[in-house]
């Protein structure tokens, strides 16, 4: 039986492309988002370029029954899951009490309630089917609150501890916990930024988390170079040198 891939946020950005990568690998996929009609472009082209099965879901992950039923649905459909990758995630660019609140809500209900609802569901299903690797999409704003970011840094530090509690949880179950730290990755959701160091190509950044995901690591910065080096800095800089940098 083929190995197949769950993937949330699949219709663009880190997701299309990770889903192209497991694609080009042989894995069948279930890809799902909002954009249905974009998941079966998307569906079309990696079939007939790949030659694998890929099921495509409407889905708003804020609605933690859908997202149960949906993960369920595609298990049964593709005879299991053996990863699945908590992907959908909003961006944001405001500072704190200058921006429309209701879009700081949005943002945790997608990045955290979302990401939490799929991690949960996923793990259910694992336990039931004896295995299962669950993936959650970080960030390197999770390491410290930035100016400009603080709802989208504090969700996904959020993400990030979940998946800590989740992994020590899943001691000597034959369960893989994997949480990708992206740094600047060519999307979507930052291309807008006037600033982007150290910028991957998107095509480059999602081989390298695809990598990451198949080689099982607990963690992985992408890229690893320079952000694994920076990051002390980073969470030791004083709070005025951030408010003049940021």
């Amino acid at each position: 039986m083929s190995k197949s891939v769950f993937i949330t946020g699949a219709s663009s950005g880190l997701g299309r492309q990770v889903a192209s990568e497991f694609a080009s690998r042989g894995y069948d996929l279930a890809l799902a988002a909002r954009q249905i009609d974009v998941l079966q472009t998307i569906k079309s082209e990696l079939e007939e370029r790949h030659g694998v099965r890929v099921l495509v879901y409407p889905l708003d992950v804020s609605d933690a029954k859908q997202v149960r039923d949906t993960l369920n649905t595609a298990s049964a459909e593709l005879g299991k899951l053996d990863i699945v990758v908590a992907n959908a995630g909003l961006g944001s660019d405001g500072r704190i009490g200058r921006i429309d609140f209701a879009n700081s809500r949005q943002l945790f209900e997608v990045n955290v309630i979302g990401a939490c609802a799929t991690i949960d569901a996923a793990i259910t299903l694992f336990k039931s089917q004896g295995h299962g690797q669950i993936v959650a999409m970080s960030s390197i704003a999770s390491w410290r609150g930035l100016p400009g970011s603080g709802a989208y840094s504090a969700s996904k530090a959020a993400v990030s501890v979940y998946m800590e509690a989740l992994r020590a949880e899943s001691q000597g179950k034959n369960l893989t916990v994997t949480v990708i730290y992206p740094g600047y990755i060519d999307t979507p959701m930052n291309n807008k930024l006037k600033s982007r160091p150290f910028l991957l190509p998107l095509e480059e950044g999602g081989k390298r988390i695809a990598d990451a995901i198949l080689q099982r690591r607990k963690r992985a910065v992408i890229p690893g170079y320079p952000w694994l080096l920076l990051r002390p800095v980073l969470q030791l800089m004083p709070t005025a040198l951030i408010s003049k940098l940021f």
